[in-house]
């Protein structure tokens, strides 16, 4: 029998917890942070997205020039959470048909890569919820916010295992977790 694939959420946070509009609280980048980034989506080859990012990320990312996640996202299958039509399109996204969980539960039997999640709050906080997050891959923000919309708020409680952590130049705390069933 295979190994399930994995399913990573990756966020910017807030050291509050804040994961809404990283652009108020990122501040600095560094090629630290960068190279972080990169070793994430380098092993996933989909995607999932809760219909608000997905609306923002397709009036954005389609003519971004930010490298490498731009060339990532734009080609990468995208299997959004909505029950709308995608409008506008965006290349390589469809909508997910049934149920969010059981449609992740059956992507991580088939054989691939990592399933990523980004920026979608809600699909994150239903899966973990749900026991289908495998790693929680974070770039903490040595910042305040003081409100929006965290990223762990009201879930149940969990174990997680810290992979590897470290510091970047600019302060940011890049630590992935493992979650712990």
């Amino acid at each position: 029998m295979s190994e399930r694939r994995k399913v990573v959420a990756a966020y910017f946070l807030s050291l509050d917890g804040v994961a809404e509009a990283p652009d108020r609280f990122l501040t600095a980048w560094d090629d630290e942070t960068d190279a972080s980034g990169e070793r994430l989506i380098s092993t996933q080859d989909v995607v999932v997205l809760g219909r608000r990012t997905y609306d923002e990320w397709a009036a954005f990312w389609p003519t971004s020039d930010i490298e490498p996640f731009a060339s990532f996202i734009n080609a990468v299958p995208k299997h959004v959470a909505t029950s709308c039509p995608l409008d506008p399109a965006w290349a390589n996204a469809q909508v997910i048909d049934g149920d969010l969980v059981d449609f992740v539960r059956q992507l991580a039997a088939q054989p691939g890569g990592d399933i990523g999640i980004h920026g979608s709050i809600c699909i994150t906080r239903t899966l973990l919820g749900a026991g289908l997050v495998d790693e929680l891959r974070l770039v903490v923000s040595p910042t305040i916010v003081g409100s929006g919309r965290r990223l762990l708020d009201g879930l149940p409680f969990a174990r997680l295992e810290t992979i590897r952590s470290a510091t970047s130049p600019s302060g940011h705390l890049l630590v992935e977790y493992r979650v712990l069933r």
